[in-house]
């Protein structure tokens, strides 16, 4: 296996329902291990117990994505300091990512064909996920 480089996602209390959702958008394989299965990892609090620790949807075409719920007893940095981004050249599979990511979320910027060629739109997901959308123009994949 070469390098991946896999986004990995903090929640309070949503990890699961949006790891579900995020399946639902780019299907897969999804792995939700909750603190309870972990002796190491539990906590003071039993409201902590079925929260996620670790989850993992392993998706087509290699698409990965990580995320845990933070435990009540940590403080958690929600925000937008990060967004993450799908690229592609297939406009179907790139347009159907994002009008499934679309639902319940804030859009940022429209999906239209931007300056530089491509088609470009970015949205804050339903679970506060910044996300952006480039479909690559003629001309211009894999640059």
């Amino acid at each position: 296996m070469g390098t991946i480089l896999n986004p990995y996602i903090s929640f309070r209390d949503t990890a699961r329902p949006a790891l579900e959702f995020y399946q639902s958008v780019f299907g897969g394989e999804l792995d939700l291990r909750p603190f309870a299965d972990f002796e190491f990892a539990k906590t003071d609090n039993p409201d902590d117990d079925n929260k996620i620790m670790h989850g993992h949807l392993h998706a087509p075409n290699g698409l990965n994505l990580m995320a845990a719920d933070t435990p009540a007893s940590m403080e958690w940095k929600g925000g937008t300091a990060i967004s993450v981004t799908l690229s592609g050249d297939d406009r179907e599979e790139m347009t159907g990512y994002w009008d499934k990511l679309s639902d319940g979320a804030k859009i940022g910027e429209p999906l239209a064909q931007a300056p530089w060629g491509d088609w470009f739109g970015m949205l804050t997901d339903k679970f506060g996920v910044d996300w952006m959308v480039n479909i690559a123009g003629p001309g211009t994949a894999g640059q």
